[in-house]
């Protein structure tokens, strides 16, 4: 039997999924005993080069003549205004939708699946978080029969290429961004990577698919790692502890904990481990315990391999008449209440003089809040900064056990008065569980 498929947006994503969806029909059909029969492609713009030719016929620049020619459209524009508008226009024809479109789903995915569910009708969305990483699927089917109790992802490629240049190079910031961007793992502009946006869409669409309620974007804590200083790298390291941007999903009784930051884990540890352009997801269930998923989070191939899983998907339901699935949150339910005085361990660098009565004044007020040390570093080394006096000022560590956030918060802003204390303290948060 075959099935029709249309793609709008032939991008590096598009051309990937055309690629697939030609070279291996074959394969597919063997697999599947379903022809995908590749109708229309659209793009605004046929003249750039492509990795890969698409043929005259199945060019097109209206997005519509897509919707008319098949049973499935793929909607690989990205974006969010035309990407919505093309998705609802599409599911109220009656198409299943695939998309990649982690923007779209995080902050307006409520309005598509509920559109969806509305016409009895797929929404895939596999491409949208971790590239060829089947990490939906697994949510959804393999641990199904699991209360999903924590999510931890390295969800970024661009973000982890950095730090890990920063971490085993020793380079600075700006020099691993550089290297990124030569390199072709940074975009020209690339804030929605380094300020967090990007892993912060992904981890919205992960909690809220696997606690099963709608998470609000503006929800979500999110932390980049613009201002992350190649000192804390260097001083991570020697207290054993790796730097990543980790995105964060836990659920409490009643509540989640939905953020985005840098973070030191162990560096012994499996996600401590995952280095340059790679994502890893590891996900713990009440039953089946911990599991990790890794590979390349982005890229052409990677993420076209995704996208042709959620066509195949929706074209076997095609087939078997059993037309649209079960919808990945209750909407009808109450929102899970987001929590955002967290508990975690931090690690807390201050530069001050080198001199008797400093650690002291800055332990009395950490204890005033009910913070308790569980390890100093103080460095030698001295600082390019001088203090109130003139005098020399080092780096000084601390690492405390598990506090909450605004225990923390309010800590440091009575320690920022104190006047053995020079420029800006420094938190990054520290998770013990992500093992």
């Amino acid at each position: 039997m075959k099935v029709s498929v249309g793609i709008v947006g032939c991008g590096v994503v598009g051309t990937g999924t055309v690629k697939l969806l030609l070279t291996n029909r074959e394969i597919l059909r063997k697999k599947t005993g379903i022809d995908f029969q590749l109708t229309k492609v659209a793009d605004l713009n046929w003249e750039r080069k492509r990795e890969f030719e698409v043929p005259e016929e199945l060019r097109t620049t209206d997005y519509r003549e897509v919707i008319e020619s098949c049973d499935i459209v793929v909607e690989l524009v990205g974006g969010k205004e035309f990407a919505k508008k093309l998705m609802l226009e599409a599911l109220e024809s009656g198409r299943h939708v695939v998309t990649a479109n982690k923007h779209l789903l995080a902050l307006d995915g409520e309005e598509i699946f509920l559109k969806a569910q509305e016409k009895g009708l797929r929404v895939g969305f596999e491409a949208s978080v971790g590239g060829g990483i089947p990490v939906i699927k697994a949510l959804r089917e393999g641990l199904v029969g699991n209360r999903i109790e924590t999510i931890y992802g390295i969800l970024n490629g661009t973000t982890n290429y950095i730090l890990t240049r920063m971490f085993e190079e020793n380079l600075d910031f700006e020099s691993a961004l550089r290297e990124a961007s030569e390199k072709g793992y940074a975009e020209a502009d690339p804030s929605l990577d380094i300020d967090g946006w990007d892993a912060a869409h992904k981890i919205n669409i992960l909690a809220s698919l696997a606690f099963g309620r709608y998470f609000p974007f503006e929800e979500v804590h999110v932390e980049g790692i613009r201002n992350i200083q190649k000192l804390d790298v260097e001083l991570g390291k020697e207290l054993g502890y790796t730097l990543k941007l980790l995105a964060i999903a836990k659920r409490f009784d009643g509540e989640a904990e939905v953020r985005v930051h840098p973070t030191f884990i162990h560096s012994e540890e499996a996600l401590a481990k995952v280095s340059g352009v790679y994502n890893a997801v590891m996900i713990e269930g009440d039953f089946v315990g911990k599991t990790m998923f890794y590979g390349q989070g982005a890229g052409s191939l990677p993420t076209a391999s995704a996208v042709v899983s959620d066509i195949v998907d929706a074209g076997i339901a095609i087939v078997s008449g059993n037309g649209g699935e079960v919808t990945p949150v209750d909407w009808e339910s109450e929102p899970v209440k987001v929590r955002r005085n967290f508990f975690s361990r931090y690690y807390l660098r201050f530069d001050v003089p080198d001199k008797p009565g400093v650690l002291a004044a800055i332990s009395r007020v950490l204890a005033d809040f009910n913070i308790s040390i569980a390890a100093v570093l103080q460095k030698e080394m001295v600082c390019q900064l001088a203090g109130k006096r003139g005098e020399p000022v080092v780096p000084l560590v601390i690492l405390t056990h598990k506090a909450y956030e605004q225990d923390v918060q309010s800590a440091l802003k009575e320690i920022r008065e104190l006047p053995v204390v020079v420029g800006e303290p420094v938190l990054i948060r520290v998770e013990e569980e992500a093992e």
